[in-house]
Order: C-alpha cells, then sequence, then structure tokens
C-alpha cells in the first residue's frame, strides 16, 4: 500500500474515531449534528444551530477536550515507545514495562500526596518528568551490564523496576490518611481520561506536537541505531550523547503524558510494531504513521471504558492492558521461538 495512502486511511481512523468519542456517551448525539456543532463553533455561517444548547455543551466542553486529550495522549506514547525501541535496540522496549511510567506515577503521587505546590501549575508535570527519568536511567544502567543489553537483562530490569516503583507509590497512597487525595493518587496509578477539561489539554498536546517534531528531525541517527551501536558510531553518530538526549525527551514525555492521564501501558508497545508491518522500519514513514495510530487507539480504547459498563467507567489503563498483556506475551514467544 503507498505510503499516502496509509496516512490517509490512519487519518480518517482518527477522524472517525474521534466522531464516535464525541457522539456516543449518555446521551447519544448524531455525528452529522456533532460535527455542525464544531463547524458553527469554527464560524457560525458555516452551520444553522439546530441543536439544544445542553447538546452544544456536552460537545465542546465535555467531550472534546476528552477526546483531543486522548488523541495526544495516544500519539505520545506512540511515538516514545518507537523511539525507546531504537535507542535500546529492543522491540520489548515500552514506557511502562521499562518503569518510566511507573517513576512519573510516584513523581506524581508525591505532589498529590504531600500537596507540593512549589512550582505552581508546574509541580505535578515537573515532579512526574523527574521520577520518570530516573526510572529510566536506572532501568538502563541495570540493563547494561558489560557493555551489553540482552532482552531478557532489559525487560527483567524494567519489570523489577516498575514493581518497586508501584509498591512504593501504593504505600504513599494508603498512608496520606486523606480519603480525597487517595482518589486522585489512584487516578494515575490506574489510568484515565475521567474529568478532562479544556486547561487539562493544551500542555501535553503541545509538548506530545513538540516532541515529535523533534524526534522526526533526528530520523536519521534513529535509523542508525537500528543497525547496531558500532556501525552508527563509524557513521559519525555520538552514541552516547544522542542516546542521553532522546531519554531526557523520552522521559519529558512521558512524565507530561502521565500527569494528565495516569499510567496506560501497551500503546507504545503494540504501535509501533503495527506500524512497522505497515510503513516498514524507517523512522521517517513510521513516526508520523505512529502518531495516527495511537491516536486512534487510545481514542477508541477511551470511548470502550466509557460505555462497556456505563454508567460505570472501567480505567483505559485496565482495557489497554487486557490487550497489550496478551501481545506482549506473543511477541516473547516469538521472539524466544526465532
Amino acid at each position: 500500500m503507498p505510503y499516502a495512502l496509509v496516512l490517509v486511511v490512519l487519518g480518517g481512523l482518527v477522524v472517525a474515531a474521534a466522531t464516535a468519542g464525541i457522539a456516543i456517551g449518555s446521551i447519544n448525539i448524531p455525528a452529522g449534528q456533532v460535527w455542525g456543532i464544531l463547524l458553527h463553533r469554527l464560524h457560525p455561517a458555516l452551520a444553522d444551530p439546530g441543536w439544544t444548547p445542553v447538546r452544544e455543551t456536552i460537545v465542546i466542553d465535555v467531550r472534546l477536550p476528552r477526546v483531543l486529550l486522548a488523541g495526544a495522549v495516544g500519539a505520545g506514547l506512540a511515538v516514545c515507545g518507537m523511539a525507546l525501541q531504537a535507542l535500546v535496540r529492543n522491540p520489548l522496549a515500552d514506557p511502562m514495562l521499562l518503569g518510566i511510567s511507573s517513576g512519573a506515577a510516584v513523581g506524581a503521587v508525591l505532589v498529590v500526596v504531600f500537596n507540593v505546590t512549589l512550582l505552581g501549575v508546574f509541580s505535578l508535570p515537573v515532579a512526574a518528568f523527574a521520577g520518570a527519568l530516573t526510572a529510566l536511567v536506572a532501568v538502563y544502567l541495570l540493563a547494561r551490564s558489560g557493555g551489553r543489553m540482552t532482552t531478557v537483562r532489559l525487560v527483567l530490569a524494567g519489570v523489577a523496576t516498575a514493581e518497586v516503583l508501584s509498591a512504593a507509590a501504593s504505600f504513599l497512597i494508603v498512608t496520606s490518611g486523606d480519603p480525597h487525595k487517595t482518589q486522585a493518587a489512584l487516578r494515575w496509578m490506574l489510568g484515565g481520561m475521567a474529568g478532562t477539561t479544556w486547561t487539562m489539554v493544551w500542555i501535553p498536546g503541545a509538548a506530545v506536537l513538540a516532541g515529535t517534531a523533534v524526534l522526526l528531525g533526528v530520523t536519521r541517527p534513529l535509523n542508525l541505531l537500528l543497525a547496531g551501536e558500532e556501525a552508527a558510531a563509524s557513521l559519525g553518530l555520538d552514541v552516547h550523547r544522542f542516546r542521553s538526549a532522546l531519554f531526557v525527551l523520552v522521559a519529558a514525555l512521558v512524565g507530561t503524558i502521565v500527569a494528565v492521564s495516569g499510567q496506560i501501558g501497551f500503546v507504545g508497545l503494540i504501535m509501533p510494531h503495527v506500524v512497522r508491518l505497515l510503513v516498514g522500519a524507517d523512522h521517517r514513514r513510521a513516526l508520523p504513521a505512529a502518531a495516527l495510530l495511537g491516536a486512534a487507539f487510545l481514542i477508541a480504547a477511551d470511548l470502550a471504558a466509557r460505555v462497556l459498563i456505563a454508567p460505570e467507567e472501567i480505567p483505559v489503563g485496565v482495557l489497554t492492558a487486557l490487550v497489550g498483556g496478551p501481545f506482549f506475551l506473543w511477541l516473547m514467544h516469538r521472539r524466544t521461538a526465532s
């Protein structure tokens, strides 16, 4: 399939998932009316208002920001997963499997439980970033022994670090003694888009756009790393400096995402593999496709989380784990068999 057609199809999936995410809920709104409301907001002459003010409020102030946040989070996790898999040259790398999401969650929980406001509204994202970066560096150092990093060592280091950090976050939550803080902190542990407002969309949206743009600017070094560290160094790449800079970028993206959505696993593991089947391993082609597919996937997952047992809501991190867990096991079996 031509690359342009793949992008068009993936873009169509994003639009379809977003339309369904806005239209479906406790009050169903026809897709045509959804687009009419959106077009009317862009310019009153684009659509005649034939809907109630309540429906316009539901579309603009309740569902649209949630869909946009889900799209940004999905895209960000997908491109982070693809970058991590190139940086550590391991197809099993994922922000959650490597403990990065757990590190970010610990930082977020610390801010919530101890009510840290040192940096104002940026306290939570900065703490999440610091936790994510610390976890990533720890896993990398634990997995790399004697100048070599094996798949088994990386996965074991990541899982062990994630378990320790998850236990630390759980300990902070159960000892906080404040039910409101406990409830808020549990949100980051389970992952979800509930309660999304417009103020929560802008920072992660801008971070994902900027981070993806930076990654698109370094696709050549990422492609070189796929050939191995020695080959990349022989072609002029400072592997250590490049990897360190990209680790910081990935940690910043994951920290920003976890600060608003909590721990959502396996998106960064599944999407890169599906994209490579569609467009190949070249990051110039794969990164845009991964961002689109990740956005469509998480919007659809969030919709399922809202409607499967309505009026109750399933944390979207639970659904992605139910999908990603079997995929991870299949991938492990495939690599072992080969």
